[in-house]
């Protein structure tokens, strides 16, 4: 039934002079014309029954070299390879679940049809097949196409299909070509979606209620963070892209909620980095009558369900629960021999650090004590945190919204949760007293008086909302990126993010 399938070449990347690139579309255009100029709507409103190329392989498994069926199938997609001419030529077309083979032939389509295959269609052109399955001599299951309709004239050639997009800038500003040249790129971004999907799958089986709350806040909070800020015209006020949804989500609590998520973007205006991107994903849930070592539990569960999502099968052990339980105090204590509970004022913990070996590059200048307790571990301690591991029981300076812990004074019900060097999430017993609450506002804001400009701004509104009653309540938020970035085995957050912020 079918000739071998055509090999292409090996050739040298190809360079393309301003004059040939116009030209190239100039072509493009010129086959555009010619394919209305006989008839056809090069861009048709639709193209109804269409299954993914992955069915045709699905249905069609374990057939020997050069078996023919009588299985017809209508796929669509975009045409990435044309091998062949004349009385016969195979094409590649692709679609989201894979690639399929298409065999042209003359006697099938006609001389008019198989011309314009051949001519008039371009590589990167989308289109709609009817076709019947068989397989090649050479064992590769594909269509024989009995019809073809052109969906969409692609007007501008697709990155080379050997040599795919290599420029990092043109692969993160236009994702689409990304996408159109990388099977590996869609995969990735399939597999981000199914661990949203987990996660949210998750969250609804223990009876939380996915919410939505304001993404314009008339005052940030939530976090230790700098924010963006807009203006409203009609209201003629500011409002600030949210850095957190936690203190509404608490509020939702106060309301009788009981069990609420909200899975969404936060804005930070900060630094970009291998693991920062000022806007994020983030899920937060929040559970009255249970504490932090609940939220432990939980975390245990959600994650080695987020590797199978993702068919991780890299060198972390999701599996090995319960999960390492480490005092921030004590980690830090290990890793660079100060204790930040004995030096608990800054001229204490500056001299400490100053007499410590190999800790030089601690910057101990314009910092408050919560900002050098945070070097320390961040420079120290995080990047040695490979396995799962809580790091628990903060100072409360670190921490505005957690509730004083039941057995160490000075500490509080908090912990983070961190994998291959990285933080994953953060999560309290909640802070319900709006007596403390306010005590703590007003901390943060003689910390912002002193200087520092990622302090927790006072909320007279959230602490009302406190004063009608908050039940005892446990709470996390978990950043969706950094969990892609850790279960898919990249290094940047920019590759999992589909359009990540990029310099002018």
């Amino acid at each position: 039934m079918a000739e071998p399938d055509a090999t292409p070449g090996e050739t040298p990347e190809p360079e393309t002079t301003q004059a040939e690139h116009d030209e190239l579309l100039a072509v493009r255009r010129r086959k555009l014309e010619a394919l209305r100029d006989a008839g056809i709507d090069p861009f048709p409103p639709s193209f109804p029954g269409v299954v993914a190329t992955s069915t045709v392989h699905d249905e069609n498994p374990g057939l020997e070299a050069g078996a023919e069926t009588t299985n017809t199938y209508r796929v669509a997609g975009r045409l990435t390879q044309r091998r062949g001419q004349g009385k016969m030529a195979f094409l590649d077309l692709v679609d989201r679940s894979g690639r399929i083979q298409l065999q042209a032939r003359i006697d099938v389509l006609g001389d008019e049809k198989m011309a314009r295959l051949l001519d008039a269609v371009d590589l990167g052109d989308i289109l709609g097949i009817d076709g019947t399955a068989f397989v090649t001599r050479r064992g590769e299951l594909s269509l024989l196409i009995n019809d073809y309709t052109v969906l969409a004239k692609a007007l501008r050639p697709p990155p080379d299909a050997h040599y795919g997009l290599k420029d990092v800038e043109t692969r993160f500003r236009q994702r689409e070509l990304d996408l159109i040249s990388s099977e590996e790129t869609r995969k990735l971004f399939i597999k981000r979606a199914k661990i949203v999907a987990a996660v949210r799958a998750f969250l609804d089986e223990r009876g939380f209620v996915e919410v939505e709350t304001p993404v314009l806040q008339p005052l940030y909070g939530g976090a230790a963070a700098r924010p963006f800020t807009t203006h409203h015209n009609q209201l003629d006020r500011d409002f600030y892209l949210r850095i957190a949804t936690e203190l509404y989500l608490k509020r939702l609590i106060v309301g009788g909620l009981e069990r609420v998520y909200e899975l969404g973007k936060d804005f930070r205006n900060e630094g970009v980095s291998y693991k920062h991107n000022p806007e994020f994903t983030m899920v937060e849930w929040y559970e009255a009558y249970a504490d932090y070592e609940d939220m432990m539990r939980e975390v245990e569960e959600l994650l080695p369900r987020l590797a199978q999502a993702a068919d991780y099968e890299g060198e972390i052990d999701f599996d090995a629960t319960p999960y390492r339980r480490v005092p921030l105090a004590d980690v830090i204590k290990e890793a660079t021999g100060v204790d930040i509970i004995e030096n608990d004022t800054v001229e204490s913990l500056v001299a400490a650090i100053k007499a410590a070996p190999n800790l030089e590059d601690i910057p101990t200048d314009g910092l408050e004590w919560p900002g050098l307790v945070d070097d320390l571990f961040s420079k120290r301690v995080e990047p040695q945190l490979i396995q799962p591991t809580f790091v628990t029981d903060y100072p409360k300076a670190l921490s505005p919204f957690a509730k004083d812990h039941r057995s160490k004074p000075g500490l509080v019900e908090r912990f983070e949760v961190f994998a291959n060097g990285m933080e994953l999430g953060n999560a309290f017993t909640e802070l319900n007293d709006p007596d403390e609450q306010r005590a703590r506002f007003e901390a943060q804001v003689r910390l912002a008086e002193a200087g520092d400009e990622e302090t927790t701004p006072y909320d007279e509104v959230f602490v009302q909302a406190l004063e009608h009653g908050m039940p005892p309540t446990g709470g996390i938020g978990v950043g969706i990126d950094r969990l892609v970035l850790l279960m898919t085995g990249h290094h940047s957050i920019r590759e999992i993010v589909l359009f990540p912020a990029m310099r002018d």
